[in-house]
């Protein structure tokens, strides 16, 4: 239609449209909408006209400014930043295993030890993840692509070591990044059709840090496609548990990768479950920082209010000293802040203060391996301490997802690209874009408000807390938390016979046809304080060491 013509719109078309956003009015006021209307659409014909969103332009176009102007910040007025202190870690002192498969699954803190003592090179410890990657992702479908560069990474690191030149503190520990994740030289198209081939010019801030860190990059880990679940334009990311049933997503590959031994660790991101979900289904440790710790520069937009970076690991340890690494702020991400990562992860459990939501432990999905997870907090000699939330619609916030994820691909949708897409469902991406375009605008202003209501609820339950503990993916926790941007730990808690379970929406997983059971693992997760870390993973080491679960599946 010719932007300057006059749109034509009717109180047929008023009352239409009423139904579609849920609400009622006399035919008095449709009148007047009538009448006003045609310069708004031309307003908004206007606008859509000059594309705000980067997601069809070339992977080297790097516009920070077209970032929204309004950053969402979790820190409410008078928050104080935790201070931080130093990370501090039990060692770990152990004999290199013989067994290679000992070896890629043991904790990247023992790697350290071995590397550094000169009992293990960086070139025999990446050649063990690569042999293992080509035997076993021809099944897992976890590795969009390798990094042909993996092995002189190595053997260069491998020389310096040999001059007692130590890159850093990953120095040859090698690791899987998210397919969101740029790389230099290497296809970060976002496990999505409209994409296939993009190679981005530059590294994504998180990936330099932890080359300088001396990390080596063994390749791009498959993501369901522009994040959200866990099938991508190569097929879908297997669960190493149950190949039969996906990896859930979306970093799906990045929880498969770790699960299955293919990797030191991986890099992760998480919107609303992108890592508690995967890491719960293949017996991950999942580790999602506070919104804002660590930069988001050279990762794909999704949700800009909501993104964050994390990573997926086998031990709690290894998590704290990625974060290490990576945490930080960059003047190109306006919603980062410079906030010290630190603490003792040794501390006494005596003095920390654990709270639960009873109605949590009791609602629909809530499991006996999650109620049992007080008793354990109990005899680790933690306080525990019953919690409640005011009643609020939470899951409504879910709609705020949805606007800022449409608005960054517009484009693809308003280009019809997004039918290049292989999900085409009710819960996929390009219908939910599509859906986007009938949320209201002031219903989005209102439910940025209930989200600061949210927030100031959360507030005061930490006020007499240091961690919460709970269902991973049962009850509103893991909504109300990425919202509010406080940090989570997803940490396995046991094995379930469960049916396969295929296709990812946001609510949830659905069941598929074949209702054999079968022996996978489940999660409890943990939540802590903004920008304070540390209790949660003191909590979590302490909940591992003493569940002692043998965590490497059957297919590894």
């Amino acid at each position: 239609m010719d932007q300057q013509a006059k749109p034509s719109v009717t109180v047929t078309d008023i009352e239409a449209a009423e139904r579609v956003i849920g609400i009622d009015q006399t035919a008095a006021e449709r009148a007047l909408v009538v009448a006003g209307l045609p310069q708004q659409i031309s307003l908004a014909r206007a606008r859509r006209a000059y594309s705000c969103d980067l997601s069809m332009a070339p992977a080297t176009v790097h516009d920070k400014n077209m970032a929204p102007a309004t950053v969402f910040d979790p820190r409410l007025p008078g928050f104080v930043m935790p201070s931080g202190g130093p990370l501090e870690l039990p060692a770990q002192v152990t004999a290199l295993p013989a067994d290679d498969a000992a070896i890629a699954f043991a904790p990247i803190a023992a790697q350290i030890g071995w590397l550094r003592a000169r009992t293990l090179t960086a070139t025999r410890l990446t050649r063990i993840y690569l042999d293992r990657i080509e035997r076993l992702n021809p099944t897992l479908l976890c590795y969009a692509c390798l990094n042909p560069g993996a092995l002189d990474a190595a053997a260069a690191l491998d020389a310096r070591a040999a001059r007692h030149d130590w890159a850093g503190p990953l120095h040859g520990i090698p690791y899987a990044c998210k397919d969101i994740i740029d790389t230099t030289g290497i296809v970060t198209d976002w496990g999505a059709e409209p994409y296939i081939g993009r190679l981005p010019e530059t590294d994504a801030i998180v990936v330099r840090r932890l080359r300088e860190a001396g990390a080596i990059l063994l390749g791009k880990s498959s993501v369901g496609a522009l994040a959200y679940g866990d099938l991508w334009h190569g097929g879908r990311t297997r669960n190493p548990w149950n190949p039969v049933e996906g990896s859930s997503g979306s970093s799906a590959g990045s929880a498969a990768a770790a699960a299955a031994g293919l990797c030191g660790f991986s890099l992760a991101t998480e919107t609303y479950g992108s890592i508690v979900s995967p890491s719960t289904r293949c017996g991950t440790v999942g580790l999602r920082p506070t919104f804002g710790r660590i930069a988001r520069t050279g990762v794909m937009a999704l949700c800009p209010s909501l993104d964050k970076i994390g990573m997926i690991c086998r031990h709690v340890d290894d998590t704290a000293l990625i974060l290490s690494v990576i945490n930080g702020a960059d003047a190109s991400d306006a919603a980062s802040f410079d906030a010290r990562f630190g603490g003792n992860l040794g501390c006494d459990l005596a003095t920390l203060r654990v709270g639960f939501f009873p109605a949590d432990l009791r609602g629909d999905g809530a499991l006996d391996l999650d109620r049992e997870m007080l008793g354990h907090c109990r005899a680790l000699g933690t306080t525990l301490v019953e919690c409640h939330r005011p009643d609020l619609p939470y899951d409504s916030l879910v709609s705020i997802l949805m606007a800022e994820a449409a608005a960054s691909f517009e484009s693809l949708t308003l280009s019809g690209r997004d039918d290049l897409l292989a999900w085409q469902d009710v819960d996929a991406w390009p219908n939910q874009f599509r859906m986007a375009r009938f949320l209201s605008a002031v219903d989005h202003i209102q439910l940025d408000r209930l989200r600061r209501r949210v927030m100031m609820a959360m507030h005061e339950i930490f006020a007499g807390i240091d961690v919460l503990i709970g269902p991973s993916l049962a009850g509103p926790m893991l909504g109300i938390t990425n919202f509010t941007g406080h940090p989570s730990l997803c940490l396995p808690s046991g094995f379930i016979a469960a049916p396969s379970r295929i296709a990812d929406t946001l609510a949830g997983t659905k069941t598929a046809p074949d209702a054999r059971r079968h022996y996978v693992p489940h999660s409890i997760s943990l939540w802590g304080n903004l920008f304070d870390e540390a209790p949660m993973l003191a909590l979590g080491r302490a909940l591992a060491a003493r569940l002692m679960l043998d965590l490497r599946p059957p297919t590894a």
